[in-house]
């Protein structure tokens, strides 16, 4: 979709971050060739945030919350938790800002990191915000003797060795009866 005009300027009334870009301009007449000159037009707007989903790590290991928001200019972002906003530095938790991103890292989460946060994005020409959850995800240690498919945990090796003992007659039995 172009824009035309034959006038000495192109006017673009109620432009929008879409109609950002590259815009051509031709001048000519009848005694010299045709100038072509190419300008950039960048339209500002406020930051929206497109994307901001909650995130479930289970307790020890490293969660990540994440927050995408455009805008022109690029937006800056802050984190809040309870109303308090979370600065820099706090021990095992790191702010990573891009442009258009944002990650809050735990390095080991605690049952104390659990909740809402907010990730606040502004710029010169307005703000918005969205709440996003670290919840919690328990997940189930493997040991020998507890595997995928294992039901319930046998508390001492003695309920083992019974459990066991009773597969030997059965065992033999068949063995038996093949030959």
């Amino acid at each position: 979709v172009g824009f035309v005009s034959e006038d000495e300027y192109l006017e673009i009334q109620g432009i929008t971050r879409e109609q950002s870009g590259d815009y051509e301009c031709s001048a000519s007449n009848d005694v010299a060739a045709p100038v072509v000159r190419r300008v950039k037009v960048t339209v500002n707007y406020p930051p929206y945030i497109s994307e901001a989903k909650g995130t479930g790590v289970p307790v020890g290991q490293k969660g990540t919350l994440q927050c995408e928001a455009s805008a022109v200019p690029s937006a800056e972002f802050q984190w809040y938790k309870d109303d308090k906003r979370l600065v820099e530095g706090k021990k095992g938790v790191k702010v990573e800002n891009r442009p258009f991103l944002s990650k809050l890292i735990f390095f080991n989460v605690s049952e104390h990191d659990y909740g809402n946060y907010t990730c606040v994005a502004s710029n010169k020409l307005g703000h918005t915000n969205a709440s996003i959850t670290l919840f919690e995800v328990k997940t189930t240690a493997l040991t020998p003797w507890k595997g995928p498919g294992a039901v319930s945990e046998v508390s001492n090796g003695a309920s083992r060795r019974a459990g066991c003992i009773w597969l030997l007659p059965l065992l033999v039995l068949h063995l038996l009866l093949k030959f």
